[in-house]
């Protein structure tokens, strides 16, 4: 995902056990081997945006197909996209399920910190069938000496050091799992993880620990999902074009049905 023009890029500049949900998901949805923009098998179309696209044409993206939308609100605990309030809400106006999405500098502060941070500003939920889980943005550092060399959804990429905010694997589940624990004391929700598999396998050494109960957000931009990082058997959502398409930001897909995403909307 893009990074915003906050104090971070100035400095830099280079719930517990499955729910109903999750079971429906794991019975009714395949991986995809269309073109993403196929659409295949009726899966609702998405995209996700930040301070980069500013005041979003909700009822024209409304009318290109968007079905979701995630926003970013945060980043680590100093900053807040400007335009989170038109985005998230108009949004919500157009008839689109609306989520935030934190993105997270795990070198800056304690994953606790940074989720309660999040949630503060805009990274909350709740039941009302519109709003979908928070989530979390984790993926090469881009503030780090090698940033120009990586992308979130270059699976060539991600072999650790300093793509790893200087975290060891060890390290940087722990954070991970401090970030969610909070969020769902917070929320009730477990966030979704937003990750590539190249940068998940690296920097948590393959953990398998959060699969279980943590939606994943898939960002590889290719025709196939290709390989998930390590637990998942499936994704949640999936990044397939990095602002290259005919919605405002990202593009995304839901791996169900309009009324599956409906569902995981209300967390049932």
């Amino acid at each position: 995902m893009a990074r915003e023009r906050g104090p971070l890029a100035r400095r830099a500049r280079a719930l517990g056990a499955p729910r109903g949900w999750l079971a429906a998901l794991v019975l009714g949805c395949t991986a995809l081997t269309a073109l993403p923009g196929a659409r295949a098998a009726g899966r609702p179309a998405g995209h996700d945006v930040s301070s980069h696209q500013g005041d979003v044409d909700w009822a024209s993206a409304r009318s290109r197909g968007a079905s979701f939308v995630y926003v970013k609100a945060t980043e680590s605990t100093s900053y807040r996209n400007p335009s989170f309030g038109q985005q998230y809400g108009g949004a919500l106006r157009a008839g689109l399920l609306r989520g935030a999405y934190h993105f997270a500098v795990p070198d800056q502060s304690s994953g606790r910190a940074q989720a309660a941070f999040f949630v503060t500003n805009g990274g909350g939920w709740r039941d009302d069938g519109r709003t979908l889980p928070p989530a979390v943005d984790l993926e090469h550092n881009p503030y780090g000496k090698d940033a120009k060399d990586a992308k979130a959804g270059d699976d060539a990429k991600g072999s650790g050091g300093d793509a790893c905010y200087g975290l060891t694997p060890a390290a940087m589940s722990t954070w991970i799992a401090a970030f969610s624990d909070e969020v769902r004391l917070r929320t009730g929700r477990r966030p979704v993880i937003y990750t590539s598999t190249a940068w998940w396998n690296a920097c948590t050494g393959h953990s398998r620990a959060f699969a279980g109960d943590h939606p994943l957000w898939l960002a590889r931009y290719a025709a196939t999902p290709g390989a998930l990082p390590a637990g998942w058997s499936y994704w949640t959502f999936w990044q397939h074009a990095n602002g290259s398409g005919i919605l405002p930001g990202d593009q995304d897909l839901f791996n169900g049905t309009p009324e599956q995403l409906k569902r995981f909307a209300a967390g049932r």
